[in-house]
């Protein structure tokens, strides 16, 4: 007896049969474009033994000017085909089954030679697209369906057709891109159009046997998007072309409202997809934030999919499938959407990767073997960077011992997961503590070691993180001053008007914190929605709240100072940091930079202005924070390099830059793999 019997269960598509109801969604990596297809090919096979049903691959570019960034990868060619081929041959081999997505980015495509229904520049690109005539629309389908018939040669299984995200195909379908007045344009009719004769000469090149899966945009969340009535009736007319399942896409890329970062609730669109069930007869999947097998097995249990597509979640743990089908779910390494790996590359032009598991799109060149010669190794500090060294030296057959000064393990990462919308930390801590247990590291807490405490083994790693910097303000020694750990950990009280000093990510969190007083709405799905502006689309279109986002009052008035002139949180995430900016300014947050920080009395933060010094001005406020970096805790490091014990520095002990598990895990694997 399984605990998730729907997630678990098969799913018949006629002429084939999916072996479960996971679907890994498309997720551009970049691998694809290393020219490494051996790589390629073991990244998605690792996935494929760990039990998915049926992955997709990254957006595939049916043509030059549909293609996401100038040399992203395209299926147009013979040779294209022969490369393919090498990955679904594995994938096959390794008992899955894999379907190409076909990405034609439209206006997205960032590059001169984009097209769309019209020329209505994207936000987010600076190219103006190229408005297609009757014959660049022929053009576009014909080279849709090729790289389809192609994909087919290449051994795949099917084709993930790109109809959602404000991609090409979706641009045609609302009048928010699309002002043509030709058959293509104008009535819904018309603008729905060029989806179904894609979908319908696709079908019609690959034959019966051949998934198509059609992307469809359940809810735009931009001006002059879809109604749901328009949704289901493309929906409807998608199926009668040929689709075999719909899958659910989730707000426009220039939409202003997050959908996949971490504060998003889980499954916070599911209920979306859900009122398309029952009104298409082919199965539906349903996305987004759907990241364990509880939350999976719930969305289905409750009829709200056919299927669920677990994108970065594979990212995080390619065994997700089998540990939960074998009864390992809490072995799973958790998707904590922090996206500073995944989009964050992708975003960058970096190859995609995993801040919990570093191995990802690196299982060729990062390999976790078994070690020549056991070692008996202390690992001290029990942050991300020692975690991830002491997990994965144990793993290759090392003696682990884990020294913490602290009373649980997890460094920093219980301060993050404080913070409203962060939290998938405690998720996070939670299966460290198992994999510690699982693979028998000796752990020992409430630890202060010294030098001496290490002479005896084989390997010592230096994990002891941070310190807050000193920012050495006249007066900060006055009782209304706490430092971000006294607010964080501490739960020290914070009076009702607050200056925080420092806009970087601490900043940022303990902001956030302060607002919210601890009702995240991140917990609560009815005031997330409220607090974005997000309803129903078949009340208002586009899923839009006509009166806007309505957040709730903050518990207290902030403001967020910095000695820099750039905007605040500059530093943030690429594709998180405007979650961050906007949740704080409809909070009401007064942002100050450039800033010098001259005293603190009773009366408050004095500050002043540039480098003269102009302008001073009392900020007022009840509690002052410190947020003013960090620095790296090497003292044990010096005192074992004293006695002649050379040990290796990771994570923040090595750089206090801000506080970043991604580089600090990705180090201590790294690390551990050579020991």
């Amino acid at each position: 007896m399984t605990a998730y019997p729907n997630m678990l269960a098969p799913l018949d598509l006629g002429f084939t049969t999916l072996k479960n109801r996971v679907l890994m969604g498309s997720m551009h990596t970049g691998l694809e474009e290393t020219g490494d297809w051996n790589r390629v090919a073991e990244f998605y096979a690792s996935r494929a033994r760990g039990g998915v049903a049926l992955m997709v691959t990254g957006g595939i570019g049916p043509n030059l000017e549909g293609s996401v960034l100038p040399g992203a990868a395209m299926m147009t060619t013979e040779k294209d085909v022969i490369n393919h081929a090498i990955v679904t041959d594995r994938v096959h081999q390794a008992g899955g089954k894999i379907a190409m997505q076909i990405l034609h980015a439209g206006r997205y495509a960032y590059g001169p030679k984009c097209v769309a229904p019209s020329p209505v520049k994207s936000p987010i690109s600076p190219f103006p697209p190229n408005e297609l005539d009757e014959d660049g629309i022929e053009k576009q389908i014909s080279d849709i369906v090729n790289a389809a018939v192609l994909a087919q040669q290449a051994g795949y299984d099917g084709v993930e057709i790109m109809g959602s995200e404000g991609y090409f195909l979706n641009q045609f379908i609302v009048t928010h891109t699309n002002k043509r007045t030709d058959r293509w344009g104008g009535s819904y009719e018309n603008r729905m159009r060029l989806p179904i004769e894609v979908v319908r000469r696709t079908r019609k090149a690959v034959g019966t046997d051949f998934i198509i899966i059609y992307r469809l945009s359940m809810i735009d969340l931009v001006p002059n998007g879809s109604t749901h009535d328009e949704v289901v009736q493309l929906a409807q007319e998608v199926e009668k072309a040929g689709a075999t399942i719909i899958n659910t896409g989730i707000g426009w890329h220039e939409a202003r409202i997050p959908t996949i970062a971490t504060s998003v609730p889980r499954a916070a669109f599911a209920w979306v997809t859900k009122k398309l069930m029952g009104k298409v007869s082919i199965p539906v999947i349903t996305s987004n934030r759907i990241n364990t097998p509880e939350v999976a097995e719930e969305v289905l249990a409750t009829g709200c999919a056919d299927m669920v597509s677990l994108a970065r979640p594979m990212l995080a743990d390619a065994d997700f499938v089998t540990k939960a089908m074998t009864g390992q779910a809490a072995k799973i390494a958790p998707c904590i959407a922090c996206n500073q790996a995944c989009l964050d590359h992708t975003f960058s032009g970096k190859l995609t990767s995993c801040l919990v598991n570093p191995l990802a799109c690196h299982e060729t060149e990062l390999v976790i073997g078994a070690a020549d010669a056991k070692k008996n190794i202390a690992v001290v500090g029990a942050g991300p960077a020692g975690l991830s060294t002491a997990m994965t030296a144990a793993q290759r057959g090392h003696n682990v011992t884990l020294f913490d000064r602290a009373a649980e393990i997890g460094g920093q990462l219980n301060l993050a997961k404080q913070i409203p919308g962060k939290e998938e930390f405690w998720g996070l801590v939670d299966w460290y503590r198992t994999m510690i247990a699982d693979l028998g590291i000796k752990v020992e807490l409430n630890r202060v070691v010294n030098a001496g405490d290490l002479t005896s083994f084989d390997e010592v790693i230096i994990a002891t993180g941070v310190i807050p910097r000193d920012p050495k303000i006249p007066g900060q020694e006055h009782e209304s001053v706490l430092s971000y750990i006294d607010v964080l950990r501490e739960k020290a009280p914070v009076g009702d008007t607050v200056a925080v000093i420092g806009a970087g990510g601490i900043g940022f969190d303990v902001s956030e914190f302060l607002l919210d007083d601890g009702h995240s709405p991140t917990t609560d799905l009815p005031l997330w929605m409220k607090e974005w502006g997000v309803t129903d689309p078949a009340e208002h279109r586009s899923g839009l709240a006509p009166e806007g986002p309505q957040p709730e009052a903050p518990a207290r008035q902030v403001t967020l100072l910095q000695r820099k002139k750039q905007a605040h949180g500059k530093g943030l995430g690429k594709t998180t940091g405007w979650i961050h900016r906007t949740a704080l300014k409809m909070k009401n947050v007064n942002f100050v930079g450039g800033v010098n920080y001259e005293r603190i009395d009773d009366d408050g933060l004095h500050v002043s202005f540039g480098e003269e010094r102009t302008d001073p001005t009392l900020i007022a406020a009840d509690t002052i924070v410190l947020c003013a970096g960090q620095v790296s805790d090497r003292t044990l490091a010096d005192e074992l390099i004293e006695l002649g014990i050379t040990p290796h520095i990771i994570g923040g002990a090595d750089v206090a830059a801000e506080l970043d598990a991604k580089r600090a895990i990705n180090q201590g694997t790294r690390l551990a793999a050579t020991l």
